[in-house]
């Protein structure tokens, strides 16, 4: 039995800047940026390398999503702030750049007998008329995945990129010794 891939989809972090931001300012001399305050507080700055989508707030408070890694994730920062410095808008400090999740995907490359899993494991959620897939909540580390009879899984709650591949290893490990793989 092949060892599970795992991949990265999206990294989500928050930013403090420890400023106060001039949205209007930001809007009129940025091109490309999103701004309709009636509809939503924030900014949406979109930049195509590494592809990433990041909400800016007046409170100098940003979020920034569709990263692969946590580099990425960096990249995008540094490079929006370059960004608006460029178009004279003013910052002071260094950005303060925490993960709050990372979402990934993995395929167990083996059929799983959900049923079974629902019955042995605990923590776990598994309503087929609702939802397709058992929902299983891991504490070390502290993810959840989603798993489907299929084998494809998604992992979410992870903090650190290597966290994805070690608790996906350890459910792999967990349903093989408890004989709910078949290939």
């Amino acid at each position: 039995m092949a060892n599970p891939s795992v991949q990265i989809e999206n990294v989500v972090a928050s930013v403090t800047m420890n400023q106060k931001f001039d949205l209007n300012a930001i809007s009129e001399n940025v091109p490309g940026v999103e701004y309709i305050p009636e509809k939503f507080p924030g900014l949406v700055y979109r930049i195509p390398k590494p592809r990433t989508a990041t909400l800016i707030f007046s409170t100098g408070k940003m979020v920034c999503t569709g990263a692969k890694s946590s580099k990425e994730v960096h990249n995008a920062v540094k490079k929006i702030i370059s960004n608006l410095k460029d178009r004279k808008i003013v910052i002071i400090g260094t950005p303060e750049i925490t993960v709050q999740n990372i979402v990934a995907s993995a395929n167990l490359n083996a059929e799983v007998n959900l049923e079974k899993a629902a019955f042995i494991l605990e923590n776990v959620m598994y309503e087929p008329e609702q939802f397709p897939g058992l929902i299983y909540r891991m504490t070390d580390p502290k993810v959840v995945f989603l798993i489907f009879s299929s084998g494809k899984m998604v992992c979410t709650g992870a903090k650190h990129e290597d966290e994805t591949r070690v608790a996906t290893d350890k459910i792999h490990e967990k349903l093989k010794s408890l004989g709910l793989l078949h290939e």
